[in-house]
């Protein structure tokens, strides 16, 4: 074995970040923060989100006007015939403003959310499921951007670590930013 494919096996290797329950899921189970440069299955993903940097370590956000929304990392349900990258993409451009192509987000972790109990009547989600996180950094300042019009969202701007975390305390996808 050579040492670029030792390195580039090291490089594959997963780590769980965080591991936590949260209260939008009605039944024990247990979610996964999971850092990993391959992508979940995809028959058992239902979203993908773009976690977007600029040149200053700025992360695009966007902020939902609703009762236990607020600000959030751009993302959403796949749709059907969409890969995981091209609904990260197209969330992104819904929720943001901002286009990218797919090419340019790479997998960089997960949600990994598993049931521990039957699910209640009316779950739309698998008893085993993921969610793709996406990533992109820019080599440039973040230009400001905003939602498209009958977006969901209804600002986007790019914030930094520290606003994040003051706005977000909560969010699963925290420990992402942090390191």
């Amino acid at each position: 074995m050579t040492s670029v494919s030792r390195r580039h096996q090291s490089e594959l290797v997963t780590s769980v970040v965080a591991t936590r329950t949260v209260p939008w899921i009605p039944v024990a189970h247990r979610l996964d923060v999971i850092l990993t440069e391959t992508l979940p299955p995809a028959e058992q993903t239902t979203s993908a989100f773009a976690f977007v940097s600029d040149s200053g370590g700025r992360t695009l956000m966007t902020y939902v006007d609703r009762a236990g929304r607020g600000w959030d990392i751009p993302g959403g349900h796949l749709e059907p015939g969409e890969s995981l990258a091209q609904a990260a993409a197209r969330e992104l451009y819904e929720e943001t403003g901002l286009r990218l192509p797919p090419s340019d987000l790479s997998i960089f972790a997960w949600q990994r959310i598993e049931l521990l109990e039957p699910p209640p009547a009316g779950y739309r989600y698998p008893s085993l499921a993921y969610m793709a996180m996406f990533r992109a950094v820019l080599p440039e300042p973040g230009a400001p951007t905003r939602p498209p019009a009958g977006s969901e969202s209804t600002s986007a701007d790019w914030l930094p670590r520290e606003e994040i975390e003051r706005v977000c305390p909560e969010r699963t996808w925290l420990p992402l930013l942090k390191g």
